[in-house]
């Protein structure tokens, strides 16, 4: 938990900083949510509770995840939000 909550805080450190550098060129809106437990689940909760009009995921690298179905095949698969899987 306590890693978690380090990485979570050095990624939300990150964000502030890039919103801030093109803050005179766009208007960026942007929360951070962190949920605990199966990725998949934290997703599609987060997605419902936004009420995103989409959900866009990192490609997975691990090879189990061809044969079990990765978190983004997951969401396309569940057809509730448009999916955009970037690499």
């Amino acid at each position: 938990a306590d890693t978690t909550d380090e990485i979570a805080e050095g990624l939300i450190a990150e964000i502030r900083e890039a919103a801030e550098r093109v803050k005179d060129i766009y208007e960026v809106r942007w929360e951070f949510h962190t949920f605990r437990g199966d990725p998949y689940n934290g997703l599609v909760t987060a997605a419902d509770e936004l009420k995103a009009d989409a959900v866009v995921v990192g490609a997975s690298e691990q090879a189990g995840h061809r044969i079990v179905g990765s978190v983004a095949i997951r969401l396309v698969k569940a057809g509730r939000w448009p999916v955009t899987v970037v690499p």
